[in-house]
């Protein structure tokens, strides 16, 4: 069965919680090292969907291998502004399945009315700043020690993409 690129549905909570937990125990994309308890993470699931924000699954032999959302920031003077959060699994990485995620989940940001989009990525993770770059996103910033994992601090950079103006 081929991958399969699928806008988030009830059916898929589990399985993402779980992908999320692997990624999250790896200690270097995300800025918490293991996934919510699975009432916390469905209730966050579940507000994407009543929100209409963007987040679609990646799919293989109808498993959730992948991610990738676009969540409106909430305050009024930044409701044009989404943050992307991302992960695929560790045995599906470098195989343009981030690339096809990424590209699915900007176009529905946009189509949401989203005009700019934010991300931070740990500075030592290149491939993922040569993901977010080829894909437009610019740096702005650098959060100095910005993230402590097991007693070391790591830099983060922001990045952002803004909707092309006509």
């Amino acid at each position: 069965m081929p991958l399969h690129i699928s806008p988030l549905a009830k059916s898929h909570f589990e399985g993402l919680r779980r992908v999320l937990d692997v990624i999250a125990r790896e200690k270097h994309y995300l800025a918490f090292f293991v996934a919510p308890a699975a009432e916390e993470a469905y209730a966050f699931y579940r507000d994407i969907l009543t929100h209409n924000d963007s987040h679609y699954v990646a799919l293989f032999e109808n498993k959730v291998i992948g991610w990738c959302d676009v969540i409106r920031k909430p305050q009024a003077a930044l409701q044009h502004v989404g943050v992307l959060g991302m992960g695929v699994h560790p045995d599906h990485r470098r195989q343009g399945i981030a690339t096809q995620l990424m590209q699915t989940a900007i176009a529905k940001a946009w189509e949401n009315g989203l005009t700019r989009i934010e991300l931070t990525v740990r500075s030592d993770n290149a491939a993922a700043i040569a993901l977010y770059e080829r894909h437009g996103f610019t740096q702005e910033g650098l959060l100095r020690q910005g993230f402590l994992v097991d007693g070391a601090y790591f830099d983060v950079i922001s990045m952002a993409l803004l909707m092309e103006q006509p």
